[in-house]
């Protein structure tokens, strides 16, 4: 599976910001729904596919996030930023 990744330690009410060149796939998971999302197995987790972006997800708890963007199978060149606007 190929996807970007990153991994954040956020608060609860700060905004995950993700700017991509195509449409994708943006998703807000911890740790352990994480590991599944890499299985290929069942997941749970917030975001979803972004048409139309910057897409913005809140952030629900405070904790570690691991915030994954992939084109939904597709394959090409990005540019993409991950921003995050923390609320303190």
């Amino acid at each position: 599976m190929d996807y970007i990744h990153e991994h954040e330690y956020l608060s609860e009410g700060d905004m995950v910001i993700v700017n991509c060149s195509h449409q994708c796939n943006v998703m807000l998971t911890d740790d352990a729904n994480y590991q599944r999302y890499r299985r290929g197995e069942q997941f749970e987790g917030y975001g979803g596919f972004f048409e139309i972006l910057p897409a913005e997800v809140p952030v629900p708890y405070t904790g570690y996030w691991n915030i994954t963007i992939d084109l939904a199978g597709g394959r090409a060149n990005i540019n993409y930023s991950i921003d995050f606007l923390k609320r303190n």
